[in-house]
């Protein structure tokens, strides 16, 4: 499939091409939109209906099972080795001179791209269409998410090639190709699933990952400051291009400064806004289970409240949230300088338990203790009842803060957002590169950066409905990769705890290839190896 494709680079002029008309005709309030609206929710009726929804969570408790929950039984341990590395271990921040990426660059670099507008926006979506219980739903798929993710980022780095520059090339599609085309039978299918992987990445690259951030960057922009939302686009868009051109190794090193600095900046205005609303901690957790399991008050049909829309909400938006089980964020921690899979793997539980258990509850409690959202019913109140899922959380901190939580909470949203749009460039970039060759990865990136400018002054509702499509697509091919590939992970898994847990001189489990195998093995002990 690879090689078929790389025949046809006008992919990539056909894409921009029909990204560009789309938000030209949505601008113009034009009846194509309408069409691809109506294409839109059939096809996400099906990849985001509750047989994918299943689907979903099956991963999730599979992995749970198979590694002995690991999240939980080995806690202390993947703290330890993930956050708690970055202040005492020198390999797990020290850049390389090859072309491989630090563990914390790479951790950076996903959350860049996880850590987005899902957590400010979509939560607030998740609370107006699932009610409070949605929360409770959204933490669940964390929990069983970060065992999908640990799954995906320990086959990104077993699975993992270098190209012809020397780069390591890892994610769904090789363990697609590599791992599941490796077994009896499924070497066709292995393909062509790597293929429709791909090309769903390809181009859901410009939804969740460039048009919708992009978007609620310019709306916040326009209703904080007054700013044109062409202007936004046009310096998001300059901004995103000077990242962009220096590849993985530039975005790495950006987002390593930006993403800790817009964590901790936002994780101070919502406990601040904690503090203040602390006296109300016990009423929104109670709205919280309640509503997950349908005991709230019934808030009639107008937003349809209930354990169903808790559930189907809060499963949606925490995946959009930490992406785990779309098989993307992989794609930059198979870059790492890291040889064992599990301690990548690591990465990938942390990943999910600091963009969704932390940042998207201290969001999800800013907004249900601030009194716009009725706790009994899990409705606005009366005084805000016409506001959206983009208006909603800078309503909160401008109710607390006054206009500098409006411009707080817009920064906050260009921050996220923006790393988001980085983050997301290498991963458009790597299915590029999987289906049309290294050499068209450059137009690649030139379209990438000028849809920045489409998605600013396009209309919200269909870029999140489309980016919501993509996700799910992108979801199924790799979910059937990771069921397939179950075994294996567990063998890793096991492999990693007997030699470094319970003293066992065993052979390490490295690379599914041979030579990558013997030349890990190979290389100087490093604190890695402890």
């Amino acid at each position: 499939m690879t090689k078929r494709l790389k025949s046809v680079p006008w992919i990539l002029p056909g894409v921009l091409l029909m990204c560009t008309s789309a938000a030209a005709a949505e601008e113009a309030g034009g009846g194509f939109l309408d069409s691809v609206a109506n294409v839109n929710n059939a096809v996400n009726g099906v990849v985001w209906g509750v047989p994918a929804l299943i689907l979903l969570a099956f991963v999730g408790v599979l992995m749970t099972v198979l590694t002995k929950v690991f999240q939980v039984s080995h806690f202390g341990h993947w703290m330890k080795k993930t956050i708690g590395a970055v202040f005492h271990d020198k390999h797990v921040t020290s850049h390389t001179k090859d072309k491989s990426i630090s563990q914390f660059q790479s951790l950076c670099t996903a959350l860049a791209a996880t850590v987005g507008t899902g957590n400010i926006v979509g939560v607030s979506g998740a609370i107006l269409m699932g009610g409070p219980g949605a929360v409770f739903w959204m933490w669940v798929m964390a929990f069983l998410g970060m065992m999908t993710n640990y799954s995906e980022n320990v086959l990104g780095i077993f699975y993992r090639r270098k190209n012809s520059k020397g780069e390591w090339s890892g994610g769904a599609m090789y363990y697609l190709r590599d791992g599941l085309g490796s077994k009896k039978g499924c070497k066709t299918l292995g393909r062509i699933l790597a293929g429709l992987f791909s090309f769903f990445c390809l181009v859901a690259a410009f939804g969740i990952g460039n048009m919708t951030q992009v978007n609620a960057i310019s709306g916040n922009m326009q209703n904080v400051f007054g700013i044109p939302t062409w202007v936004t686009g046009a310096i998001v868009m300059i901004l995103v291009g000077l990242v962009v051109v220096g590849g993985l190794k530039r975005i790495a090193s950006v987002t390593e400064k930006i993403v800790p600095f817009m964590v901790i900046l936002y994780m101070l205005g919502t406990i601040a806004i904690f503090f203040i609303n602390i006296g109300q901690i016990g009423a929104v957790f109670s709205s919280i289970f309640k509503g997950a399991f349908g005991m709230e008050a019934a808030a009639g049909g107008v937003v349809g409240y209930g354990i169903k829309l808790a559930i189907e909400w809060g499963m949606k938006r925490g995946v959009f949230s930490n992406e785990a089980g779309l098989g993307s964020s992989v794609m930059v921690h198979s870059n790492s300088n890291v040889k064992e899979p599990v301690k990548q793997g690591m990465w990938g539980i942390f990943e999910v338990f600091a963009d969704t258990i932390v940042v998207c509850t201290l969001t999800a409690f800013a907004v249900l203790s601030s009194g716009i959202i009725d706790l009994n019913t899990g409705v606005l109140t009366d005084a805000f009842s016409n506001l959206t899922k983009n208006d909603l959380v800078a309503t909160v901190f401008n109710k607390q803060f006054g206009v500098i939580g409006s411009g707080f909470i817009a920064i906050s949203i260009a921050l996220f957002a923006f790393s988001t749009v980085l983050g997301w460039s290498h991963y458009g970039t790597k299915a590029c590169e999987y289906l049309l060759g290294e050499k068209n990865t450059v137009p690649y990136r030139v379209i990438f950066v000028l849809l920045v400018f489409g998605g600013a002054v396009m209309g919200d509702n269909l870029a999140w409905d489309l980016a919501d499509t993509f996700n799910g697509l992108m979801m199924i091919p790799n979910l059937i990769g990771v069921i397939a590939l179950s075994g294996v992970v567990a063998k890793i898994t096991k492999n990693y705890v007997d030699r470094h847990l319970r003293g066992r001189q065993i052979e390490p489990m490295y690379s599914a290839f041979q030579d990558i195998q013997e030349e890990e093995e190979a290389a100087p002990p490093t604190d890695e190896d402890d």
